[in-house]
């Protein structure tokens, strides 16, 4: 999975968009580029854009695992994730925002980019 990550200093978010296929080794390679770029602005918002992702991949218990395998590379605690995807993807990305929520991070799944951004810059 390749991203870009832009950031929006007016509104102190990180925006992400992604393209490729959508696996464990390229999601945990994200996390660990956002991270980074969090820490380094003081920001603690990301908007994930997986619009132009072709293909997602991984087992349950990788998705189930993931929150953990997060707090291993370093991400930091109590940051704001909106991830926009596509309906096609939308079922396994809403267990992913289960399994984060049930972890305690704030993490919303959205169909467009507009809703995204309105949950994300709420304080």
């Amino acid at each position: 999975m390749q991203w870009t990550i832009t950031v929006n200093e007016e509104n102190q978010y990180a925006e992400v968009v992604t393209r490729g296929i959508a696996d464990r080794d390229g999601s945990l390679g994200m996390a660990k580029a956002i991270s980074m770029t969090l820490s380094k602005k003081r920001i603690k918002k990301v908007l994930i854009d997986h619009r132009n992702i072709g293909t997602v991949s991984g087992r349950t218990l990788e998705v189930y695992d993931r929150p953990v395998e997060f707090k291993e590379i370093g991400v930091i605690p109590g940051i704001k994730i909106a991830e926009i995807v596509n309906p096609e993807h939308k079922q396994f990305f809403t267990f992913l925002e289960t399994v984060c929520v049930n972890r305690g991070h704030m993490f919303s799944i959205f169909d467009d980019q507009k809703s995204a951004l309105e949950w994300l810059l709420q304080s």
